[in-house]
């Protein structure tokens, strides 16, 4: 199957000759196709590689004659749109962090001057939270959400979603950017939304209880979160598995990437966890997305280009290698992106997935984030890895706290585990503490407790506490 743009405009109402791209809104495959944009999904990647330079060479022009911020920080790199010859090339161009974008729009408030479209233009803003610094605004055209919709509807479809489906989003509706792409993708697809939310006291058991009521056969939200509601149903005498859902989407956290964590997701609902992700400044976040075939995330190239690059160098990593996710938009006229560094963890293939999809895969999805990495005596460890031990244990309890401290300048880890009920500690904890020593290379110190007695989340878990600076503030003030 050829990649054919004039075919492609007549037969699906996607014009890939202009720049940005050119949808049909009222295109969709039919409920029994598999692909949504087969042509391309199914390309041979090296001709598909000449649709994606097309589109980056628009995308980087764009920026370059509308961003003060692009322009300056490319001249003094000495590259321009003209250096941008191969897909090679892009690797020549500086990296963006997010320390960067914060510093842009503290100088130029409230956009940063890498706001590429008249303000008038700007139909929606949404943000980052600012717990940990100032805040990172979001300013969408509506151009630009319209097409985060084609792309959204494009992914959920490749997960499994069709139009016969309810879909349950449960998760924040706030300046939080996930619950809305799922909602304008779930929308987009034909599919009926039922965006219930998260984050109200209360809220979960409600939520059940709608659930019960309405037999959503979709969901979306965060891991932790799926099993927080599982736990309040079985509260309630109900089986998770009877609620009918076939499909969870999850994005905001490495657990639906965590294979222990998406075995137990999947015996709990008896339907298939697809893991999601991405960064809130790549919206759309789904660009990388899990199809049916659940073999590790796709790199939907032709919507966001991604490399996967060395965390010091940001040279491009080959197939096989550890790096971090480096994000390329290649369809944004308000915010682009242009080679921006996410910080998570992650190792790339290009083997063949059984869905017939041709795009790059992260088999193990992101299983961490460089930030989130603690050094315990000379080990990298990341939460993931205990998530993963732990949920593969037998008489786990389903939560758990990771408390990294120093004693007499020795660092210790201490992992607070849950146990199900009627679990003998005695008996589990060298079990347990053999597990983790074994993948994680430190003998941690374990604390077990019953069953509900760490809080649950209607977010993204939060489960590691580092004590250091109180043992080096300590010391400081003695």
């Amino acid at each position: 199957m050829g990649l054919d743009p004039g075919r492609i405009a007549r037969d699906r109402g996607v014009d890939l000759r202009e720049w940005p791209p050119r949808y049909d809104a009222a295109y969709r495959p039919g409920a029994e196709e598999q692909f949504w944009l087969p042509e391309v999904e199914r390309a041979d990647p090296e001709e598909r590689d000449q649709l994606i330079l097309a589109k980056l060479r628009g995308q980087v022009r764009w920026a370059w004659d509308r961003s003060p911020f692009y322009r300056r920080k490319w001249q003094e790199a000495g590259v321009s749109p003209d250096t941008l010859r191969t897909l090679r090339d892009l690797s020549r161009f500086p990296v963006v962090q997010k320390s960067e974008l914060r510093s842009e729009q503290a100088a130029h408030p409230p956009f940063g001057d890498y706001l590429c479209v008249d303000r008038s233009e700007v139909a929606r803003i949404h943000g980052t939270s600012g717990t940990t610094g100032r805040p990172t605004v979001f300013g969408i055209a509506r151009a630009d959400w319209a097409r985060i919709a084609e792309a959204h509807a494009r992914i959920l479809w490749a997960a499994g979603i069709r139009p016969r489906d309810t879909v349950m989003i449960c998760s924040f509706f706030s300046l939080y950017m996930g619950s809305w792409g799922a909602l304008i993708g779930v929308e987009r697809l034909g599919a009926t939304a039922f965006p219930f939310g998260a984050g109200v006291q209360g809220q979960t058991l409600m939520g059940v209880q709608w659930a019960r009521e309405m037999k959503p056969t979709a969901f979306y939200g965060t891991p932790s979160y799926a099993l927080h509601f599982a736990e309040t149903a079985r509260r309630e005498g109900i089986d998770p598995r009877n609620l009918g859902i076939r499909t969870l989407v999850f994005s905001g956290e490495p657990g639906a990437g965590i294979p222990a964590t998406k075995k137990l997701i999947e015996e709990t609902y008896g339907g298939a966890c697809i893991d999601m992700g991405s960064t809130a400044e790549m919206s759309p976040w789904m660009t990388d997305g899990e199809c049916a075939a659940r073999a590790g995330m796709h790199l939907w190239q032709d919507l966001v280009y991604t490399e996967v690059c060395d965390p010091k160098s940001f040279q491009p990593v080959p197939y096989g290698a550890e790096g971090t996710p480096v994000y390329t938009h290649l369809e944004r006229t308000s915010q682009p992106m242009i080679r921006f560094v996410a910080g998570d963890l992650t190792r790339w293939t290009g083997a063949p997935c059984a869905c017939g999809r041709t795009y790059p895969r992260l088999p193990q999805g992101i299983y961490g984030r460089i930030d989130d990495m603690f050094i315990v005596r000379g080990e990298n460890i990341y939460p993931s890895a205990i998530e993963d031990v732990l949920r593969a244990s037998p008489g786990f309890g389903g939560e758990f706290r990771v408390i990294i401290s120093r004693r007499e300048s020795m660092d210790e880890l201490l992992v607070r585990v849950e146990l199900a009920p009627g679990q003998d500690p005695a008996s589990l904890e060298p079990q347990l503490r053999e597990r983790l020593q074994a993948r994680l290379g430190v003998r941690p110190r374990l604390d077990l407790v019953p069953q509900g007695t760490l809080p649950r989340t209607e977010f993204k878990a939060k489960r590691v506490i580092d004590d250091r600076d109180l043992y080096r503030k300590g010391l400081q003030g003695s």
